[in-house]
């Protein structure tokens, strides 16, 4: 049998779609290792044989089967040689619209029906092997956000609802989680990610303090959409749309998880729940390995959003307390970017046509420039003046800055307002 190359998977399937197309897997039917490294290609894989083009260094993998041996993802072992045929390789793969291939002549192989669900705008397994890996499941929600017009045929919804009662999820690493997770928030639509995890149970294995959000009330003057789950994808898809980097997105969506535990009698007002979710959210990171850039960000502005949303009414001394209990001075792009966190929050109301997705928010140039006046004030000047009363020096540098942010924000004495709800 001669060597036939074939392009594979997300590239065929993108290129239908008239998508850009990212990289491109390639598959090598009648092939042995030894051939391939005679033809030039550098051997790269360890558990099965993947080679890198001596001149593009794309991925060629041998055509190969895979058998089950153990829970979880790591537990295949996997089967290469020249006499595994392409359709053979291309039932392994999860979806159909991922077991198209297309060979040197220009002809796609579709052996399992995958350009008639792309047509159909349909997620459909291509066989019952795909409850053998979870990593599916996370995968599914993630196209689910990149092609949001798509949806989940009902047999494998089915399917993986199956796979999470029998706790195929529970045997997920977190380190995979996370990239699933984080991969799907730097899509065109995260919302929809989450209602696929949704839809089939896994949330509320992964992300428990997240799925607690839905059926919880807010008050409905300021949250048209009245539940919590539902604010925070507005609120995510918003942060999507304005192109904001991971950080930012994923503040956006831990942003309320103080309200999953508010109890019942305190609905919908949550009062505290800035401070609850704050405590959430470190477990959450903890448990999932998140970066620590995301997570400071996330905690930052689940603590703080509340304040941030009424910082035109707040006094110079309360603004600059804020500034530095963020470490703004020394982290202005980190202040900043909760800001931009704080004003998807403000916007994701009702629905993506409501007025209050596009009233004015001028909260977070108001304390760009507030910090903008207090990094203005030179602290080393107020140090040398007090060398011999250094006890004093903390006060009188954050008095400067009250009164250089009294200056900016052209502000007056003023009452506090009341938080609110």
């Amino acid at each position: 049998m001669s060597m036939q190359c074939y392009v594979v998977g997300g590239a065929v399937r993108d290129e239908l779609l008239g998508l850009p197309v990212q990289d491109r897997d390639h598959v090598v039917v009648g092939a042995t290792p030894q051939e391939m490294l005679d033809a030039g290609f550098r051997a790269v894989g360890k558990d099965f044989p993947v080679f890198l083009h001596p001149k593009t260094h794309e991925e060629y993998a041998l055509a190969r089967t895979e058998r089950k041996t153990a829970p979880g993802y790591h537990g295949f072992s996997f089967h290469a040689a020249p006499d595994v045929t392409l359709e053979q390789d291309l039932v392994r793969r999860d979806l159909t619209i991922n077991a198209m291939a297309l060979g040197d002549d220009g002809v796609i192989v579709d052996p399992y029906g995958g350009r008639r669900d792309l047509d159909a705008r349909l997620f459909r397994h291509v066989s019952d092997a795909f409850a053998e890996d979870p990593v599916r499941i996370l995968r599914i929600a993630r196209f689910a956000a990149r092609l949001p017009e798509f949806r989940v045929a009902e047999d494998t919804n089915a399917l993986m609802r199956q796979m999470v009662e029998q706790g195929e999820v529970d045997a997920l690493v977190p380190e995979r989680v996370w990239q699933e997770l984080a991969r799907g928030l730097m899509e065109r639509r995260p919302s929809r990610m989450l209602a696929v995890l949704r839809d089939c149970g896994a949330l509320a294995r992964i992300l428990p303090e997240l799925d607690a959000l839905w059926g919880v009330p807010q008050p409905s003057a300021h949250h048209p959409e009245i539940d919590t789950g539902a604010h925070m994808m507005l609120v995510i898809d918003y942060a999507a749309e304005q192109g904001h980097p991971l950080e930012v997105r994923f503040a956006a969506l831990m942003h309320d998880l103080g309200k999953g535990i508010t109890p019942p009698e305190q609905w919908p007002s949550h009062h505290g729940h800035e401070g609850e979710g704050v405590a959430l959210i470190g477990e959450v990171c903890k448990r999932l390995k998140v970066p620590n850039e995301c997570r400071d960000l996330a905690i930052m502005t689940a603590r703080e959003h509340g304040n941030i949303s009424r910082a035109l009414q707040l006094r110079a001394n309360t603004v600059v307390s804020l500034i530095e209990r963020c470490d703004g001075l020394r982290k202005p792009e980190r202040f900043a970017q909760m800001l931009l966190a704080a004003e998807c929050d403000a916007r994701g109301r009702g629905d993506e046509t409501h007025p209050m997705r596009f009233e004015a928010y001028p909260q977070r140039e108001y304390l760009l420039r507030a910090l903008d006046a207090a990094r203005g004030v030179n602290a080393g000047a107020i140090a040398g003046r007090l060398a011999d009363r250094r006890d004093k020096i903390p006060e009188a540098v954050h008095q400067a800055r009250v009164e250089a942010v009294k200056v900016a924000l052209q502000q007056e004495e003023q009452p506090e307002p009341a938080a609110p709800r």
